[in-house]
């Protein structure tokens, strides 16, 4: 739960899971909501993919996924879940051998649909070279490929026949006596896929993997993911997320921390609180936030900066950050510490200045917590 005593209308009562590994990262249950991307490198490639994992993981991937669609591929995963930071997920299409090497190769989890695996033989050979190399699973129904027996029956992808498909995929791996799974009922259309997530929450306790599938490019995938997987969240639902974006996977990992956030669902690094500009302003708030953001991206300790254009907004808003610079006049503007004035600033030398103050509050928030002098 996000329990917020003092605000009881910004609390959020996650829906009760069980919880699974994956990895080293527990998924469900009371486990913080865990972020993934996927590479999108030539998996044969095994520097070109683990360097794009480890920059994932320095944004804050939590988990990261890998497509598995051939032989040389489920080579070269053991080397990149050898050196790889966060736990790998293999991303299985058809054939049921590519799953048993991932599983050979260490990957943490198999994203399948076992109704496309195969036999019944070849489903129980998934399963036990997962359960023999400590892998779990996810179920990942997609309404672009749904079984063609669910379309004949319901006319077109549906929230009913994505819920079936998941279902009968549960049963699947249930009936095996397997049990660490967990599943995603994704669509490109934001109501199809809320409601589906909706309706599977309520028939399954499996942790669920959130994610608005083709949800296009940054500007407008964005949008989708924080509209869709946003009012999922907030009414409790998902415990993994994936924010699928024509774009680099970090920018995936970025957007994903940032849904969470906004909920106070996760923290990390500077959240920046600032005014979208006008001609109040006393200072450049546009390339002051840009250069910022990007100046502060290796901060990983929680905290919040508030950057405001003029004194309308600017002291309020300061008072709710752990630092704030309110743009005045003159070519200054005001420092805030903690809610309360501290100094002032000229406006060249205030990015500079933010940044050491950041840095320094940073140092002292982790020194305290491992209990050590600043």
């Amino acid at each position: 739960m996000s329990l917020n005593p003092i605000r009881p209308w910004r609390n959020i009562e996650r829906r009760k899971s069980r919880q699974i590994m994956v990895g080293s990262v527990p998924v469900g249950g009371d486990a913080p909501i865990s972020v993934q991307t996927m590479t999108n490198t030539d998996g044969h490639d095994v520097r070109a993919t683990l360097d794009q994992v480890i920059r994932a993981a320095d944004a804050g991937a939590d988990i990261v996924r890998i497509s598995a669609p051939d032989q040389e591929t489920t080579r070269a995963l053991k080397e990149i879940c050898r050196e790889s930071p966060v736990p790998i997920v293999a991303d299985i299409h058809f054939h049921y051998k590519r799953a048993i090497e991932a599983a050979e190769a260490g990957v943490a989890c198999l994203r399948i649909n076992p109704g496309n695996i195969g036999s019944a033989e070849r489903v129980r050979e998934v399963i036990r070279a997962a359960r023999d190399h400590g892998c779990s699973m996810r179920i990942g129904v997609n309404a672009g490929s749904l079984e063609k027996h669910l379309l004949e029956k319901y006319g077109e992808p549906c929230p009913d026949a994505m819920v079936e498909s998941g279902l009968d995929h549960i049963k699947i791996l249930q009936d095996n006596d397997f049990h660490e799974f967990k599943i995603s009922v994704k669509a490109s259309d934001v109501f199809l896929a809320a409601t589906a997530y909706q309706q599977l929450a309520e028939a399954t306790d499996a942790p669920i993997h959130l994610g608005i599938t083709e949800a296009g490019g940054f500007v407008g995938g964005t949008v989708k993911s924080a509209i869709g997987l946003g009012n999922l969240l907030w009414m409790g639902i998902g415990d993994t997320i994936r924010v699928s974006l024509s774009a680099d996977p970090v920018e995936e990992v970025k957007v994903g921390f940032e849904i969470l956030k906004s909920l106070g669902l996760r923290t990390r690094g500077v959240q920046i609180i600032s005014c979208p500009s006008c001609a109040r302003q006393g200072f450049d708030v546009i390339k002051t936030v840009e250069k910022l953001e990007q100046r502060l991206e290796h901060i990983k300790t929680p905290m919040s900066l508030s950057i405001i254009g003029c004194v309308v907004n600017g002291p309020g808003e300061a008072l709710m950050t752990d630092i704030g610079f309110t743009g005045g006049g003159a070519g200054s503007g005001m420092v805030y510490m903690a809610g309360r004035q501290s100094h002032k600033m000229g406006n060249e030398q205030m990015i500079d200045h933010i940044v050491q103050l950041v840095e320094e509050r940073a140092a002292k928030i982790e020194a305290e917590a491992a209990g050590t002098p600043a």
